[in-house]
Protein backbone atom coordinates (compact mmCIF):
# COMPACT_ATOMS: atom_id res chain seq x y z
CA UNK A 1 0.00 0.00 0.00
CA UNK A 2 2.20 2.83 -0.85
CA UNK A 3 0.93 6.31 0.12
CA UNK A 4 -1.09 7.21 -3.30
CA UNK A 5 -3.08 4.14 -2.53
CA UNK A 6 -4.37 5.04 0.62
CA UNK A 7 -7.49 5.42 -0.62
CA UNK A 8 -7.99 1.79 -0.23
CA UNK A 9 -8.90 2.43 3.76
CA UNK A 10 -12.09 2.60 5.41
CA UNK A 11 -13.10 6.42 5.85
CA UNK A 12 -11.94 8.17 7.89
CA UNK A 13 -8.68 6.61 8.39
CA UNK A 14 -7.64 7.11 4.44
CA UNK A 15 -7.90 11.33 4.73
CA UNK A 16 -6.28 11.18 7.72
CA UNK A 17 -2.99 9.02 7.32
CA UNK A 18 -1.68 10.65 3.74
CA UNK A 19 -1.13 13.92 5.50
CA UNK A 20 1.87 15.69 7.34
CA UNK A 21 1.71 14.48 11.36
CA UNK A 22 3.05 17.62 13.40
CA UNK A 23 4.20 17.53 17.06
CA UNK A 24 1.60 18.49 20.04
CA UNK A 25 2.96 21.09 22.36
CA UNK A 26 1.24 23.67 24.33
CA UNK A 27 -2.05 22.33 22.95
CA UNK A 28 -0.99 23.48 19.35
CA UNK A 29 0.38 21.25 16.47
CA UNK A 30 3.56 22.59 14.93
CA UNK A 31 5.98 21.40 12.52
CA UNK A 32 9.64 20.34 14.12
CA UNK A 33 11.70 23.47 14.75
CA UNK A 34 13.76 22.15 11.91
CA UNK A 35 10.96 21.51 9.36
CA UNK A 36 12.21 18.11 8.74
CA UNK A 37 10.33 15.22 8.28
CA UNK A 38 10.40 11.35 8.50
CA UNK A 39 8.76 8.93 6.43
CA UNK A 40 6.44 6.45 8.72
CA UNK A 41 5.93 2.26 6.41
CA UNK A 42 3.40 -0.13 6.32
CA UNK A 43 5.65 -3.08 7.16
CA UNK A 44 3.33 -5.29 5.26
CA UNK A 45 4.87 -3.84 1.93
CA UNK A 46 7.70 -1.65 3.27
CA UNK A 47 5.66 1.29 1.58
CA UNK A 48 5.60 4.83 2.93
CA UNK A 49 2.42 5.89 4.19
CA UNK A 50 2.78 9.27 6.11
CA UNK A 51 5.40 11.65 7.08
CA UNK A 52 5.65 12.62 10.81
CA UNK A 53 7.27 15.62 12.10
CA UNK A 54 11.45 15.19 12.91
CA UNK A 55 11.08 16.53 16.37
CA UNK A 56 14.44 16.77 18.37
CA UNK A 57 16.48 18.64 21.09
CA UNK A 58 14.57 22.39 20.76
CA UNK A 59 11.29 20.78 20.30
CA UNK A 60 11.96 18.42 23.78
CA UNK A 61 12.63 21.83 25.60
CA UNK A 62 9.88 23.85 24.24
CA UNK A 63 7.23 20.84 25.09
CA UNK A 64 8.77 20.23 28.66
CA UNK A 65 8.49 24.56 29.26
CA UNK A 66 4.55 23.74 27.91
CA UNK A 67 4.60 20.75 30.24
CA UNK A 68 5.87 22.96 33.22
CA UNK A 69 3.51 25.32 32.29
CA UNK A 70 0.23 23.51 32.80
CA UNK A 71 2.02 22.18 35.90
CA UNK A 72 2.46 25.08 37.94
CA UNK A 73 -0.62 27.14 36.84
CA UNK A 74 -3.92 27.31 34.93
CA UNK A 75 -6.82 24.81 35.02
CA UNK A 76 -5.15 21.73 35.27
CA UNK A 77 -3.32 22.79 38.72
CA UNK A 78 -6.79 23.64 40.07
CA UNK A 79 -9.02 21.16 39.09
CA UNK A 80 -10.29 18.62 41.63
CA UNK A 81 -9.35 15.31 41.98
CA UNK A 82 -12.89 14.43 40.97
CA UNK A 83 -13.10 16.47 37.78
CA UNK A 84 -9.58 14.95 36.77
CA UNK A 85 -11.09 11.20 37.10
CA UNK A 86 -13.86 11.83 35.27
CA UNK A 87 -11.96 13.35 32.18
CA UNK A 88 -9.76 10.66 32.57
CA UNK A 89 -12.64 8.52 32.26
CA UNK A 90 -13.99 10.47 28.97
CA UNK A 91 -11.01 9.36 27.02
CA UNK A 92 -11.71 6.00 27.93
CA UNK A 93 -15.00 6.27 26.16
CA UNK A 94 -13.46 8.22 23.55
CA UNK A 95 -11.25 5.56 22.46
CA UNK A 96 -13.81 2.95 22.20
CA UNK A 97 -15.92 5.48 20.16
CA UNK A 98 -13.11 5.67 17.75
CA UNK A 99 -12.14 2.06 18.18
CA UNK A 100 -12.15 0.96 14.79
CA UNK A 101 -10.37 4.05 13.23
CA UNK A 102 -7.13 3.49 16.11
CA UNK A 103 -7.57 -0.54 15.33
CA UNK A 104 -7.09 -0.27 11.68
CA UNK A 105 -4.19 2.85 12.15
CA UNK A 106 -2.53 -0.03 14.58
CA UNK A 107 -2.68 -2.41 12.46
CA UNK A 108 -1.30 -0.28 9.62
CA UNK A 109 1.41 1.01 10.98
CA UNK A 110 2.80 -1.82 13.24
CA UNK A 111 1.88 -4.81 11.19
CA UNK A 112 -0.73 -6.49 14.04
CA UNK A 113 -3.58 -8.17 12.64
CA UNK A 114 -6.91 -5.79 12.80
CA UNK A 115 -8.87 -7.81 14.88
CA UNK A 116 -6.53 -8.72 17.59
CA UNK A 117 -5.41 -4.65 17.54
CA UNK A 118 -9.54 -4.40 17.85
CA UNK A 119 -10.20 -6.49 20.07
CA UNK A 120 -6.95 -6.22 22.46
CA UNK A 121 -5.20 -3.21 22.05
CA UNK A 122 -8.22 -0.95 21.79
CA UNK A 123 -10.49 -2.85 24.46
CA UNK A 124 -7.58 -2.89 26.95
CA UNK A 125 -5.86 0.90 26.18
CA UNK A 126 -9.60 2.02 26.92
CA UNK A 127 -9.56 -0.14 30.16
CA UNK A 128 -6.82 1.43 31.70
CA UNK A 129 -8.17 4.83 31.45
CA UNK A 130 -11.51 3.76 32.77
CA UNK A 131 -9.30 1.70 35.58
CA UNK A 132 -7.12 4.82 36.55
CA UNK A 133 -10.05 7.24 36.47
CA UNK A 134 -11.51 5.48 40.09
CA UNK A 135 -7.66 6.16 41.60
CA UNK A 136 -7.78 9.74 40.59
CA UNK A 137 -10.08 10.47 44.16
CA UNK A 138 -8.59 7.79 46.12
CA UNK A 139 -5.24 9.13 46.48
CA UNK A 140 -4.42 10.19 50.51
CA UNK A 141 -1.69 10.53 52.83
CA UNK A 142 -2.15 9.45 56.57
CA UNK A 143 -2.07 11.41 59.80
CA UNK A 144 0.37 10.39 62.78
CA UNK A 145 0.85 11.26 66.21
CA UNK A 146 4.12 12.27 67.16
CA UNK A 147 5.36 10.03 70.43
CA UNK A 148 8.73 11.78 70.87
CA UNK A 149 8.86 14.86 73.42
CA UNK A 150 11.55 17.07 71.91
CA UNK A 151 13.79 17.87 74.34
CA UNK A 152 13.76 21.59 72.95
CA UNK A 153 10.16 21.70 72.99
CA UNK A 154 8.92 19.67 76.32
CA UNK A 155 5.20 19.43 76.44
CA UNK A 156 5.03 20.71 72.82
CA UNK A 157 2.04 18.71 71.09
CA UNK A 158 1.82 18.22 67.65
CA UNK A 159 -0.35 16.96 64.30
CA UNK A 160 1.13 15.86 61.67
CA UNK A 161 0.16 13.92 58.71
CA UNK A 162 1.11 13.10 54.78
CA UNK A 163 0.11 14.34 51.55
CA UNK A 164 0.78 12.63 48.30
CA UNK A 165 1.59 15.11 45.54
CA UNK A 166 2.15 14.67 41.82
CA UNK A 167 5.44 14.33 40.37
CA UNK A 168 5.08 17.04 38.35
CA UNK A 169 6.44 17.31 34.45
CA UNK A 170 6.67 13.49 33.02
CA UNK A 171 8.73 12.06 30.22
CA UNK A 172 7.20 8.91 28.65
CA UNK A 173 9.17 6.79 26.39
CA UNK A 174 7.10 3.83 24.84
CA UNK A 175 8.04 1.13 22.47
CA UNK A 176 6.56 -0.07 18.64
CA UNK A 177 5.12 -3.77 19.60
CA UNK A 178 2.28 -1.65 21.16
CA UNK A 179 1.77 1.37 20.05
CA UNK A 180 -1.71 2.45 21.48
CA UNK A 181 -1.64 0.11 24.46
CA UNK A 182 1.57 1.23 25.61
CA UNK A 183 0.81 4.78 25.45
CA UNK A 184 -2.53 4.09 27.66
CA UNK A 185 -0.63 2.52 30.07
CA UNK A 186 1.78 5.82 30.28
CA UNK A 187 -1.08 8.25 30.10
CA UNK A 188 -3.91 7.00 32.03
CA UNK A 189 -1.58 6.96 35.56
CA UNK A 190 -0.29 9.98 34.77
CA UNK A 191 -3.10 12.26 34.17
CA UNK A 192 -4.97 10.78 36.83
CA UNK A 193 -2.51 11.66 39.93
CA UNK A 194 -2.36 15.23 38.30
CA UNK A 195 1.25 15.24 36.51
CA UNK A 196 1.89 16.89 33.28
CA UNK A 197 3.40 15.03 30.62
CA UNK A 198 5.89 14.73 27.33
CA UNK A 199 5.14 11.80 25.23
CA UNK A 200 7.51 10.56 22.70
CA UNK A 201 6.50 7.33 20.81
CA UNK A 202 8.75 4.96 18.66
CA UNK A 203 9.58 6.54 15.39
CA UNK A 204 8.26 2.99 13.84
CA UNK A 205 5.00 3.25 15.07
CA UNK A 206 4.00 7.09 16.04
CA UNK A 207 0.05 7.22 14.39
CA UNK A 208 -2.08 5.57 16.72
CA UNK A 209 -0.51 7.47 19.13
CA UNK A 210 -0.89 11.04 17.73
CA UNK A 211 -4.68 10.11 16.86
CA UNK A 212 -5.02 9.37 20.28
CA UNK A 213 -3.66 12.74 21.37
CA UNK A 214 -5.94 14.27 18.82
CA UNK A 215 -8.56 12.31 20.79
CA UNK A 216 -7.77 13.11 23.86
CA UNK A 217 -7.82 17.30 23.11
CA UNK A 218 -11.22 16.53 21.81
CA UNK A 219 -12.28 14.88 25.25
CA UNK A 220 -10.89 18.57 26.92
CA UNK A 221 -7.33 18.26 28.62
CA UNK A 222 -6.18 21.84 29.43
CA UNK A 223 -3.79 23.07 26.90
CA UNK A 224 0.23 21.54 27.92
CA UNK A 225 -1.02 18.64 29.55
CA UNK A 226 0.00 16.16 27.61
CA UNK A 227 2.60 17.39 24.61
CA UNK A 228 3.82 14.81 22.03
CA UNK A 229 6.96 14.66 20.20
CA UNK A 230 7.64 12.62 17.29
CA UNK A 231 11.16 11.58 16.33
CA UNK A 232 13.91 8.56 16.48
CA UNK A 233 15.99 7.85 20.07
CA UNK A 234 18.98 9.69 19.54
CA UNK A 235 17.00 13.26 18.51
CA UNK A 236 14.32 12.90 21.13
CA UNK A 237 14.12 10.36 23.40
CA UNK A 238 17.74 10.83 24.70
CA UNK A 239 17.03 15.21 25.57
CA UNK A 240 14.02 13.91 26.79
CA UNK A 241 15.19 11.77 29.74
CA UNK A 242 17.84 13.89 30.11
CA UNK A 243 16.39 16.85 30.32
CA UNK A 244 16.50 18.88 33.98
CA UNK A 245 13.23 20.05 33.49
CA UNK A 246 11.66 16.59 34.02
CA UNK A 247 11.17 15.33 37.14
CA UNK A 248 10.42 11.62 36.01
CA UNK A 249 11.07 9.08 33.22
CA UNK A 250 9.33 6.54 32.52
CA UNK A 251 10.45 4.02 29.41
CA UNK A 252 9.14 0.60 27.96
CA UNK A 253 11.49 -0.73 25.34
CA UNK A 254 14.90 -3.02 25.66
CA UNK A 255 17.00 -3.57 28.22
CA UNK A 256 19.97 -1.93 26.50
CA UNK A 257 18.26 1.35 25.85
CA UNK A 258 16.39 1.55 29.53
CA UNK A 259 20.07 1.40 30.76
CA UNK A 260 20.85 4.30 28.45
CA UNK A 261 17.87 5.65 30.17
CA UNK A 262 19.26 5.59 33.88
CA UNK A 263 22.20 7.10 33.04
CA UNK A 264 20.82 10.36 30.93
CA UNK A 265 18.52 10.71 34.43
CA UNK A 266 20.91 10.18 36.19
CA UNK A 267 21.92 14.43 36.04
CA UNK A 268 19.20 15.99 38.36
CA UNK A 269 18.57 12.61 39.46
CA UNK A 270 14.87 12.51 38.40
CA UNK A 271 12.69 9.36 39.26
CA UNK A 272 13.17 6.60 36.87
CA UNK A 273 10.74 3.51 36.11
CA UNK A 274 11.91 0.98 33.70
CA UNK A 275 9.45 -2.22 31.85
CA UNK A 276 12.40 -3.89 29.74
CA UNK A 277 13.53 -6.90 28.11
CA UNK A 278 12.01 -10.92 28.76
CA UNK A 279 13.37 -14.14 27.81
CA UNK A 280 10.44 -15.89 29.29
CA UNK A 281 10.20 -19.60 30.53
CA UNK A 282 6.89 -21.91 29.88
CA UNK A 283 7.20 -24.87 31.69
CA UNK A 284 4.93 -27.71 31.16
CA UNK A 285 4.77 -30.94 33.43
CA UNK A 286 4.50 -34.16 32.16
CA UNK A 287 1.11 -34.17 34.15
CA UNK A 288 -0.72 -31.47 31.79
CA UNK A 289 -4.26 -32.55 31.92
CA UNK A 290 -4.86 -31.45 27.65
CA UNK A 291 -1.62 -31.64 25.73
CA UNK A 292 -3.14 -30.33 22.43
CA UNK A 293 -4.79 -27.24 24.55
CA UNK A 294 -0.99 -26.71 26.74
CA UNK A 295 0.29 -26.81 22.93
CA UNK A 296 -1.65 -24.18 21.66
CA UNK A 297 -1.08 -22.05 25.24
CA UNK A 298 2.65 -22.08 24.21
CA UNK A 299 1.78 -21.91 20.36
CA UNK A 300 0.02 -18.40 21.61
CA UNK A 301 2.84 -17.47 24.19
CA UNK A 302 5.44 -16.91 21.72
CA UNK A 303 3.44 -16.38 18.21
CA UNK A 304 0.75 -13.60 19.78
CA UNK A 305 1.90 -10.30 18.49
CA UNK A 306 4.43 -11.72 16.17
CA UNK A 307 6.49 -12.35 19.18
CA UNK A 308 6.73 -9.21 19.42
CA UNK A 309 6.33 -9.33 22.75
CA UNK A 310 8.67 -8.47 25.92
CA UNK A 311 6.99 -11.59 28.05
CA UNK A 312 6.56 -13.81 25.05
CA UNK A 313 7.23 -17.12 25.97
CA UNK A 314 10.53 -17.99 23.88
CA UNK A 315 11.54 -20.61 26.23
CA UNK A 316 9.36 -23.36 26.38
CA UNK A 317 10.82 -26.13 28.58
CA UNK A 318 8.84 -29.21 28.21
CA UNK A 319 9.23 -32.68 30.60
CA UNK A 320 10.53 -35.50 28.75
CA UNK A 321 7.53 -38.14 28.55
CA UNK A 322 5.70 -35.29 26.55
CA UNK A 323 8.64 -33.63 24.56
CA UNK A 324 8.20 -34.62 20.87
CA UNK A 325 4.10 -34.59 21.24
CA UNK A 326 4.12 -30.90 22.73
CA UNK A 327 6.78 -30.34 20.06
CA UNK A 328 4.78 -31.88 17.28
CA UNK A 329 1.36 -30.10 18.25
CA UNK A 330 3.36 -26.68 18.78
CA UNK A 331 4.43 -26.84 15.18
CA UNK A 332 1.29 -28.49 13.68
CA UNK A 333 -0.14 -24.82 14.91
CA UNK A 334 2.67 -22.92 13.49
CA UNK A 335 1.99 -25.04 10.25
CA UNK A 336 -1.37 -23.88 10.05
CA UNK A 337 -0.99 -20.23 10.76
CA UNK A 338 -2.14 -17.65 7.94
CA UNK A 339 0.80 -15.05 7.54
CA UNK A 340 -0.50 -12.11 5.50
CA UNK A 341 -0.67 -8.50 5.79
CA UNK A 342 -2.20 -7.24 9.33
CA UNK A 343 -5.38 -5.14 7.16
CA UNK A 344 -6.36 -8.86 6.32
CA UNK A 345 -6.80 -10.06 9.88
CA UNK A 346 -4.17 -13.25 9.24
CA UNK A 347 -3.31 -15.20 12.04
CA UNK A 348 0.07 -13.20 12.64
CA UNK A 349 1.35 -10.25 10.23
CA UNK A 350 4.50 -8.83 9.53
CA UNK A 351 7.42 -7.78 12.17
CA UNK A 352 7.26 -3.79 12.31
CA UNK A 353 10.46 -2.66 10.48
CA UNK A 354 13.23 -4.07 8.16
CA UNK A 355 15.92 -3.48 10.91
CA UNK A 356 13.90 -6.19 13.12
CA UNK A 357 13.04 -8.44 9.97
CA UNK A 358 17.02 -9.22 9.55
CA UNK A 359 17.53 -9.28 13.67
CA UNK A 360 15.11 -12.05 13.80
CA UNK A 361 16.68 -13.51 10.44
CA UNK A 362 20.40 -13.59 12.22
CA UNK A 363 18.83 -15.38 15.64
CA UNK A 364 17.16 -17.99 13.52
CA UNK A 365 20.96 -18.63 11.71
CA UNK A 366 22.65 -17.97 14.60
CA UNK A 367 20.57 -20.84 15.74
CA UNK A 368 21.16 -23.25 13.54
CA UNK A 369 24.79 -22.59 13.09
CA UNK A 370 25.15 -23.57 16.77
CA UNK A 371 23.39 -26.94 15.83
CA UNK A 372 19.70 -26.20 16.68
CA UNK A 373 17.05 -27.35 14.20
CA UNK A 374 13.72 -25.89 12.55
CA UNK A 375 10.81 -28.35 13.77
CA UNK A 376 8.95 -25.89 11.47
CA UNK A 377 9.29 -22.40 10.22
CA UNK A 378 12.94 -20.82 9.98
CA UNK A 379 12.30 -18.83 6.22
CA UNK A 380 10.73 -16.12 5.52
CA UNK A 381 6.90 -15.45 3.45
CA UNK A 382 6.37 -13.47 0.35
CA UNK A 383 8.77 -11.27 -1.53
CA UNK A 384 7.44 -7.90 -0.54
CA UNK A 385 6.85 -6.63 3.31
CA UNK A 386 8.96 -7.93 7.02
CA UNK A 387 7.14 -11.62 7.20
CA UNK A 388 9.00 -14.12 9.07
CA UNK A 389 7.76 -18.12 9.79
CA UNK A 390 6.69 -18.91 13.01
CA UNK A 391 9.28 -21.04 14.01
CA UNK A 392 9.88 -23.46 16.55
CA UNK A 393 13.67 -24.66 17.55
CA UNK A 394 15.15 -27.99 19.00
CA UNK A 395 18.36 -29.31 19.56
CA UNK A 396 19.56 -26.11 21.37
CA UNK A 397 20.80 -25.89 24.77
CA UNK A 398 21.44 -23.04 27.17
CA UNK A 399 24.78 -21.71 26.03
CA UNK A 400 23.10 -20.57 22.66
CA UNK A 401 22.21 -16.88 21.75
CA UNK A 402 18.33 -17.96 20.80
CA UNK A 403 18.24 -19.08 24.59
CA UNK A 404 20.09 -16.09 26.28
CA UNK A 405 19.44 -13.44 24.39
CA UNK A 406 15.83 -11.73 23.75
CA UNK A 407 14.65 -12.64 20.19
CA UNK A 408 11.55 -10.48 19.85
CA UNK A 409 9.69 -12.56 16.94
CA UNK A 410 8.31 -15.85 16.42
CA UNK A 411 10.96 -17.66 17.48
CA UNK A 412 10.76 -20.06 20.19
CA UNK A 413 13.63 -23.02 21.89
CA UNK A 414 12.06 -26.16 22.90
CA UNK A 415 14.01 -28.02 25.46
CA UNK A 416 13.60 -30.99 27.28
CA UNK A 417 13.57 -31.42 30.93
CA UNK A 418 14.22 -34.00 33.61
CA UNK A 419 12.75 -33.30 37.22
CA UNK A 420 11.11 -29.91 38.82
CA UNK A 421 14.80 -28.69 40.38
CA UNK A 422 16.59 -29.53 37.35
CA UNK A 423 14.14 -26.95 35.45
CA UNK A 424 13.79 -24.50 38.08
CA UNK A 425 17.50 -24.07 37.68
CA UNK A 426 17.52 -23.51 34.27
CA UNK A 427 14.16 -21.17 34.08
CA UNK A 428 15.83 -18.37 36.49
CA UNK A 429 19.25 -18.33 34.81
CA UNK A 430 18.99 -15.76 32.52
CA UNK A 431 19.26 -12.10 33.24
CA UNK A 432 15.36 -11.43 32.64
CA UNK A 433 12.62 -11.73 35.15
CA UNK A 434 9.77 -10.25 33.20
CA UNK A 435 7.31 -13.41 33.04
CA UNK A 436 6.94 -17.00 33.26
CA UNK A 437 4.57 -19.73 33.29
CA UNK A 438 4.03 -23.47 34.34
CA UNK A 439 1.27 -26.02 33.16
CA UNK A 440 0.38 -28.78 34.85
CA UNK A 441 -2.62 -30.46 36.64
CA UNK A 442 -1.08 -30.95 40.16
CA UNK A 443 -2.27 -27.49 42.37
CA UNK A 444 0.85 -27.96 44.62
CA UNK A 445 3.24 -28.11 42.11
CA UNK A 446 1.65 -25.10 40.21
CA UNK A 447 2.10 -23.06 43.12
CA UNK A 448 5.77 -24.27 44.04
CA UNK A 449 7.21 -23.72 40.78
CA UNK A 450 4.78 -20.61 40.55
CA UNK A 451 6.99 -19.58 43.66
CA UNK A 452 10.25 -20.36 42.41
CA UNK A 453 10.12 -18.53 39.18
CA UNK A 454 12.32 -15.64 39.68
CA UNK A 455 9.13 -13.38 37.88
CA UNK A 456 7.23 -10.48 37.89
CA UNK A 457 4.00 -12.33 36.57
CA UNK A 458 4.12 -16.12 36.83
CA UNK A 459 0.99 -17.56 34.44
CA UNK A 460 -0.67 -20.94 35.83
CA UNK A 461 -2.51 -22.94 32.55
CA UNK A 462 -2.70 -19.92 30.56
CA UNK A 463 -0.72 -16.96 29.03
CA UNK A 464 -0.89 -13.48 28.48
CA UNK A 465 -3.27 -12.92 30.70
CA UNK A 466 -3.77 -8.74 31.93
CA UNK A 467 -6.01 -6.46 33.92
CA UNK A 468 -6.05 -2.83 34.28
CA UNK A 469 -5.98 -3.77 37.61
CA UNK A 470 -2.70 -6.20 37.70
CA UNK A 471 0.78 -4.71 38.14
CA UNK A 472 2.97 -5.90 35.29
CA UNK A 473 6.76 -5.58 35.39
CA UNK A 474 10.03 -7.68 36.14
CA UNK A 475 12.49 -8.76 38.16
CA UNK A 476 16.99 -8.43 37.49
CA UNK A 477 17.20 -6.85 34.50
CA UNK A 478 13.22 -6.74 33.02
CA UNK A 479 13.26 -3.93 34.59
CA UNK A 480 12.38 -1.24 37.56
CA UNK A 481 9.08 -0.45 38.88
CA UNK A 482 5.55 -1.64 37.60
CA UNK A 483 3.16 -0.90 35.54
CA UNK A 484 -0.48 -0.82 35.88
CA UNK A 485 -2.67 -1.88 38.88
CA UNK A 486 -2.47 0.42 42.52
CA UNK A 487 1.51 0.09 42.66
CA UNK A 488 1.90 1.94 39.65
CA UNK A 489 0.23 5.24 41.33
CA UNK A 490 3.66 5.51 43.51
CA UNK A 491 5.87 6.16 40.38
CA UNK A 492 3.42 9.29 39.59
CA UNK A 493 3.19 10.34 43.44
CA UNK A 494 5.91 11.96 45.80
CA UNK A 495 5.20 12.18 49.53
CA UNK A 496 5.10 15.28 51.24
CA UNK A 497 5.30 15.36 55.70
CA UNK A 498 3.56 18.06 57.67
CA UNK A 499 3.88 18.61 61.10
CA UNK A 500 2.08 21.04 62.71
CA UNK A 501 2.45 22.62 66.74
CA UNK A 502 -0.78 22.92 68.53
Amino acid sequence: MALAEVSELKSPVKTWVPSKKQLLIGGKWVDAKNGKTFDVENPATGDIVAQVADGKKEDIDAAVKAARKAFESGPWKDMSASERGKLVWKIGDAILKYGDELAELESLDNGKPLAVARAADVALSADIFHYMAGWATKIKGDTFEISTDHFYTPGQKYFSYTLKEPVGVVGQIIPWNFPLLMAAWKLAPVLATGNTVVLKPAEQTPLSALRLAEIIQEVGLPDGVLNVVTGDGEGAGAPLAAHDGVDKVAFTGSTEVGKMIVQAAAGNLKKVTLELGGKSPNVVYKDVADIKATAAGAASAIFFNHGQCCCAGSRLYIEKPIFDDVVSEVSNIAKGMKVAPGLTSPDMGPLVSKEQFEKVQGYIKSGLDDGAKCAVGGGTVGDKGYFVEPTVLTNTNDKMKVIKEEIFGPVVAAEPFDDHEEIMSRSNNSDYGLAAAVWTSDVQKAIRTAEAFRAGTVWVNCYNIFDAALPFGGYKQSGWGREMGSEILEAYTQVKSVVIAK
